[in-house]
């Protein structure tokens, strides 16, 4: 809970919760998560593997709450971070936003957001759809860049020994997964900004 519950001996205060304070030698290379302009490449930069585990869409589809940790590997995360730092230095991506909570597809459209556009973009066909789409495994990174510096950013990715893989591309709004049509940003927009107002029933 939020706050501490036994409050015979006193006031009830909030408990201390723990943030992360970094700081940034060089502003120019302050990267953002959101995508820039349609037609820029989307990469996903780490590997991608067949797991559920602890997952919201585990949660809250399956309705299964009881599941180990989702896949980490922490040799293989170390890795891939330093080479996402690099293709930041180097001026290489326009975007980068890490897969976490409810998966790619969530990271996906959590890029889209801020400028209101969409995606295109291939499942891998190795891996499980909803694995692919939903799994929250560790190490993973979406970056967008622009088509003009893709030969670079393979070049770097390929002397890194890191996996990585072509997702798509940004679009205008609507968002597409192998051809499927899954609505258009505007409307997902609607959803994200009324659902505390809707939950509260205001």
């Amino acid at each position: 809970s939020f706050y501490n519950q036994s409050s015979d001996e006193g006031p009830v205060f909030p408990t201390p919760t723990i943030g992360m304070l970094g700081v940034m030698d060089d502003l120019d290379d302050l990267m953002t998560l959101d995508f820039k302009r349609p037609g820029d490449l989307i990469y996903l930069v780490g590997e991608s593997v067949n797991d559920i585990a602890s997952s919201q869409y585990l949660a809250s589809y399956h309705k299964i709450l009881a599941a180990p940790a989702p896949y980490f590997d922490i040799d293989k995360e170390y890795a891939m971070h330093q080479v996402v730092k690099q293709l930041i230095k180097h001026k290489v991506i326009q975007s980068a936003h890490d897969v976490s909570d409810g998966g790619l597809y969530v990271t996906l459209v959590e890029s889209a957001l801020p400028n209101d556009f969409g995606f295109e973009i291939e499942t891998d066909s190795a891996i499980r759809k909803d694995a692919f789409l939903f799994g929250e495994a560790q190490g993973r990174v979406v970056v967008s860049i622009s088509p003009n510096d893709q030969e670079r950013f393979i070049e770097m990715m390929a002397t890194s020994e890191v996996d990585f893989s072509l997702l798509g591309t940004v679009t205008n709004g609507f968002l597409n997964i192998d051809e499927e049509l899954f609505g258009h940003i505007i409307d997902i927009k609607m959803v994200y900004n009324n659902v505390l107002h809707e939950i509260l029933g205001a």
